[in-house]
């Protein structure tokens, strides 16, 4: 049988064949699984009995797990605390086989954990452990110069900003000048309280509401038709303007991608997800895999195409998931 997508097929032979840097906000997630039975005398809450607990790399550390998931070579730039929570973080990407000696281990910053509870496949709530902080100009020197040395050993970097203060003006604007400098890919998934510009990216790929809080538009009840969603089109050529990326890409959740290139018109990509569980980690596949297809030589659109592929996925799934080679490759034989 001939197949109907070869190209997209080629593309993601090739997603293995990457080499991948990740910088911004680590963190450890942790999950502790259990049945309700009965509602707590004390409260109206459940009482969740514990029947297991697990841990995965979160943050940019589950974007990097998430690249890495797809046979790229990975490495992360960071900054963990020296305490158990980051020892666990980093046992975590070295047994993924993710290179860490870009990651600060400081005594003085506490690793961010986000501990969420699921019983009978639901989250019934989710306990975080961080502290916001400002990186120091010694750390933010150490990993400017970790980044700024391993930019030449890679085809991407990606750059994922969740607020915590790994990210700065200045630090984003260095990573800016080396990574599209040596002419590689900068793929960025930013966050609204951090408010960076970033003037050298390849793709900046903001959720909805991100998007919204980002440009500063009232956010509006969303059109069924993106491409008619007048405030969500206002935002995205605020944001345009602002950043003036080669590519912008929105994820709409169930809505599907607005992708806008330059000054082609906006093109609206459904969303092939069926049933949804969980979304926990979805913008860390679909961040990872796009970067992931750009450096094996996709065109925007086909990149864009691929993350939406591998978003569908991921919400699938139960959990801080990844998708793999042969997951993309089916979704894409069945759309």
């Amino acid at each position: 049988m001939t197949d109907p997508n070869p190209r997209m097929h080629q593309i993601v032979e090739r997603l293995g064949s990457a080499r991948i840097l990740v910088a911004g906000d680590l963190m450890l997630d942790e999950f502790i699984w259990g049945r309700v039975s009965r509602i707590s005398p004390e409260a109206p809450v459940p009482v969740v009995e514990v029947t297991s607990e697990s841990y995965y790399p979160g943050g940019a550390a589950n974007v990097a797990r998430n690249v890495r998931e797809l046979g790229a070579a990975t490495r992360v730039v960071g900054v963990a605390g020296a305490d158990a929570q980051g020892d666990r973080l980093i046992e975590l990407l070295d047994a993924a086989g993710i290179d860490t000696t870009g990651v600060l281990r400081d005594p003085s910053f506490s690793t961010t954990v986000k501990t969420r509870i699921i019983a009978r496949h639901q989250q019934v709530t989710r306990v975080d452990r961080e502290r916001h902080v400002t990186l120091t100009a010694a750390q933010t020197e150490f990993v400017a110069s970790r980044l700024e040395q391993a930019v030449d050993a890679v085809d991407a970097v990606i750059v994922a900003d969740y607020g915590k203060g790994f990210l700065s003006q200045p630090l984003a604007d260095r990573i800016g000048r080396k990574v599209r400098g040596a002419g590689k890919i900068l793929a960025v998934d930013p966050h609204p309280h951090t408010s960076l510009v970033w003037h050298d990216a390849t793709v900046i790929k903001p959720n909805r509401r991100e998007a919204f809080l980002e440009a500063g538009v009232a956010p509006n009840v969303p059109d069924e038709l993106p491409l008619e969603d007048r405030p969500l089109l206002e935002a995205a050529r605020r944001l345009q303007e602002r950043w003036r990326p080669q590519s912008l890409l929105i994820t709409l959740g169930s809505r599907g991608m607005l992708l806008l290139e330059n000054q082609a018109p906006p093109r609206h990509l459904p969303a092939y997800a069926k049933d949804v569980f969980d979304v926990s980690g979805a913008g860390d596949t679909a961040i990872s895999v796009l970067a992931l297809a750009l450096a094996a030589g996709a065109t925007p659109g086909e990149a864009a195409e691929l993350a939406n592929h591998a978003s569908a996925i991921v919400v699938g799934k139960l959990g801080t998931a990844t998708v793999t080679a042969a997951e993309l490759a089916a979704s894409i034989a069945r759309s």
